[in-house]
């Protein structure tokens, strides 16, 4: 104890003849979060992230420092929740995991979205769910919306996408896995970072996938023809363990939700204008097509599967909860 006080009275002493001070506040540790994603750094999301980190160390006077682990070097895709609670990172994407049932059934729901709203569409829908994520011991900071490029591709163009005639393709989760197998075709589950290989070893025979992560995987050249269905709501959400963000000071947890919410602003533009250009390059240079669904097919598609997702949504969420999901869905139809 005395040396100690010996130590601080000498670092006192240099400091105020070199003309600083020390402080309390200085002698804290920075707090670190370790935030995990399954997107590259070539995917304009990668800059999003950064964004972010940019803005909870600005909001917080460099007290949290945000680390970026990019391409699950972490974790990989579903995994997350293990990740984040078991102390692998502090943030991750949230796959469909059985933990959070009304996530895995709401946040990812067969619906046209119109994307003008988004940033306050996904906060709703986190409102939403944030009790039972808060039971799991998670809490959303930041949601990665795609429902605007969450399409479909295939090694030839198909006549019909609700008649898939028995093709194998690549699901994202269990609302795409219902779809296929409706459709007649038969779901595999196949990582992000796998795609490549499933696709250009004949794996797979299509593929649902978001347009930014397909095109930051170059997956154009093993794949290359597309159909913009827009059939269904996504939103990925970046939840942080709970306890973590509850150790942090009032204002900072405030400042890292603000953050969240500013980032989501800033990237919407960003990502739309990279998806179509990514879309537009690979059309024109890359030998490949994309068509669009009319929205009477779309409907007829839509109509196939809702059923039998509302009885899923009923059951994971409750009847009180599943219908201000599609009430909520349903201010943002298109």
């Amino acid at each position: 104890m005395w040396r100690f006080k010996v130590a601080r009275t000498a670092a006192m002493s240099v400091a105020a003849a070199v003309g600083f001070s020390i402080s309390a506040p200085s002698l804290l540790a920075e707090e670190l979060i370790r935030l995990s994603t399954y997107v590259n750094e070539i995917d304009v999301r990668y800059e999003g992230f950064k964004h972010f980190a940019e803005l909870v160390s600005e909001k917080t006077e460099g007290r949290v420092r945000v680390e970026i682990f990019p391409s699950a070097t972490l974790n990989g895709w579903s995994e997350g929740i293990d990740a984040v609670l078991g102390g692998v990172a502090d943030v991750s994407h949230i796959s469909y995991d059985k933990r959070l049932p009304c996530y895995r059934a709401g946040a990812f729901y067969p619906a046209s979205v119109d994307l003008e709203n988004q940033v306050d569409l996904d906060a709703k829908m986190t409102a939403l769910l944030a009790d039972e994520a808060a039971k799991v011991g998670l809490i959303n900071i930041f949601s990665s919306n795609y429902s605007f490029d969450q399409e479909w591709w295939f090694h030839e163009q198909i006549e019909d996408l609700g008649d898939l005639k028995g093709l194998q393709v690549r699901s994202i989760g269990p609302l795409v896995s219902a779809m296929i197998e409706s459709w007649g075709g038969k779901p595999v589950f196949v990582s992000p970072k796998e795609v490549f290989q499933s696709a250009d070893r004949g794996v797979v025979d299509g593929i649902n996938m978001g347009v930014a992560t397909y095109s930051s995987w170059k997956l154009w050249s093993v794949m290359p023809h597309m159909i913009n269905a827009d059939l269904f709501y996504g939103n990925v959400m970046y939840m942080m363990n709970k306890a973590k963000f509850d150790g942090l000071s009032a204002n900072d947890q405030k400042a890292v939700l603000d953050a969240g919410r500013e980032t989501e602003t800033w990237l919407k533009p960003k990502y739309e204008a990279w998806i179509n250009q990514a879309v537009g390059d690979a059309v024109m240079n890359g030998g490949g097509s994309a068509i669009s669904l009319s929205k009477e097919k779309r409907d007829e598609l839509l109509a196939s599967i809702q059923p039998q997702w509302d009885e899923e949504l009923d059951k994971t969420c409750g009847k009180q909860t599943a219908d201000k999901i599609r009430a909520l869905l349903a201010e943002h139809t298109q």
